[in-house]
């Protein structure tokens, strides 16, 4: 069979994984409760920025150094470091630690493995981006496509978290997922061209409005 990984890349980035994605908003919660989004064309901004650098410099990146060779326990160590806001970690840990196990049972391998008994003896925390690099790149996923695969299910996540939150039409997500194609492309190009210097530069506005979040009056999500 032709790209034999291609089924299981489906499988690791469908939505209806269970890795309790639906319930994190990774700050876009805090810019609906300050007004600033409030339907499609806004979410889209803001959507557009959070893969634009979020995504980006922090999660594209870490999946490129470890797809480099980079040791998963240094990347690991270095994302808990870069993860300001204390729900972000909490979020990227909880998603990674379910996608794990999952993996574990589903896509086992010998990677997997060596990283997930780092994660049950307290050496490492367990990050998303590199629970799912892992699995991708020993199921032969090449880099590229394993980064667009990821990038896309994280954007689709959200979109379907702001239909509920904001909240906003089937139809209106479907049409921020396809302008949100641009945004995937440009990242994985982006990413390729990055140095280790440029790990972790995220927007202070956007951290900041992570670290609000936990303090919101009312909330729907976690994070």
């Amino acid at each position: 069979m032709s790209g034999s990984y291609q089924l299981a890349l489906q499988q690791l980035t469908d939505s209806a994984l269970p890795t309790g994605a639906f319930a994190h908003s990774l700050g876009f919660e805090t810019y609906i409760d300050r007004g600033l989004v409030h339907d499609e064309a806004s979410f889209g901004t803001w959507l557009s920025a959070f893969v634009g650098q979020q995504l980006t410099y922090s999660d594209g990146l870490a999946i490129r150094f470890l797809y480099e060779g980079v040791s998963v326990g240094e990347l690991d160590e270095h994302l808990s470091a870069q993860l300001l806001p204390r729900q972000l970690r909490e979020a990227s840990t909880k998603m990674g630690g379910r996608l794990i196990e999952i993996g574990t049972e589903v896509f086992p391998s010998a990677e997997l493995e060596a990283y997930r008994t780092l994660v049950t003896t307290g050496r490492a925390a367990g990050h998303q981006p590199l629970a799912f690099a892992v699995v991708a790149r020993s199921l032969g996923v090449p880099f590229e496509e394993a980064l667009a695969a990821y990038l896309f299910a994280a954007v689709t996540s959200l979109t379907q978290n702001a239909v509920r939150a904001i909240p906003l039409g089937q139809n209106s997500g479907q049409r921020l997922l396809r302008k949100a194609h641009d945004d995937v492309a440009a990242a994985v190009e982006h990413v390729r061209h990055l140095s280790w210097d440029d790990f972790g530069a995220v927007s202070p506005g956007l951290e900041i409005s992570q670290m609000r979040h936990e303090w919101q009056r009312a909330r729907m999500f976690m994070s």
